[in-house]
């Protein structure tokens, strides 16, 4: 399946939306490539390496996953399945490590990644005609864990954190510990999977902290990366023995190209 890039460029708010699903070919997509997106009177020469199946596309912003589906279903999950008027294909049901189910008369169902109102129906669907008229299911978890955002890369503390409802990306930063020394600030990234559909968004926080944009919304389940900036570190490895050198250092920005 296809990923896409959705591109949004001014010099002011550098930012890019990627999918998984098709929405229009480019031309010069070509695997393994950097394919540059030149702005006329930017000072920053922004590129993506582009994968194989990156295609570009026209998307203001990430679409917001539906409020019913914030809470999926993982492996190793206990579920209380009830079939309305089927007492035997009723009652408790334990996902394994790939978050798949047994189920009576159907077989296997993968549950991995779907919220509880779409697994019922997925039964009911696979019931309908077959065994059942018209079947009623509901699918309750056992327990459910408190909603989470995952956030990584260049901030001070990495790792999960509670999020209800929704969210924005600066302040979910900031429940990280804000931006590590070497954060590369045009390169912070949403995942998002909205219908079984991967989006990946690509955000200059920098740029937001100005108001040159607004600040993204973020959602339960969305995964945070904060890119690294190559050039920072260098060039705190050249300052470092600058002093050796003379008492002022002029350098020539070669980084990054």
């Amino acid at each position: 399946m296809a990923i896409q890039v959705s591109t949004i460029w001014s010099c002011a708010n550098a930012q890019i939306m990627m999918t998984s699903k098709t929405i229009r070919k480019v031309a010069l997509a070509m695997s393994g490539l950097a394919l540059p997106l030149a702005i006329s009177g930017c000072a920053t020469d922004r590129a993506y390496g582009e994968a194989q199946n990156i295609e570009v596309a026209e998307l203001e912003e990430l679409p917001a996953p539906r409020l019913e589906n914030l809470y999926v279903i993982g492996p190793q999950e206990a579920l209380e399945i009830e079939v309305v008027g089927a007492e035997r294909l009723s009652g408790k049901y334990l996902t394994d490590g790939e978050g798949r189910i047994s189920f009576p008369l159907v077989g296997f169902l993968d549950f991995n990644g779907v919220a509880p109102n779409e697994a019922a129906e997925m039964i009911a669907s696979l019931l309908r005609g077959r065994y059942l008229l018209n079947p009623q299911v509901r699918v309750i978890p056992s327990e459910i864990p408190p909603s989470t955002v995952s956030v990584g890369g260049q901030v001070n503390e990495p790792g999960e954190y509670p999020v209800l409802g929704r969210q924005s990306l600066l302040r979910v930063v900031n429940q990280a510990g804000g931006l590590a020394e070497y954060a590369k600030l045009d390169d912070v990234l949403i995942l998002r999977t909205v219908g079984g559909q991967r989006y990946i968004g690509v955000y200059n926080i920098q740029a937001i902290q100005r108001a040159n944009y607004q600040d993204p919304t973020v959602y339960p389940n969305d995964i945070i990366v904060v890119g690294d900036s190559p050039s920072r570190r260098r060039l705190d490895s050249i300052l470092r023995f600058a002093p050796l050198l003379s008492t002022s250092a002029i350098l020539i920005d070669r980084i990054g190209r």
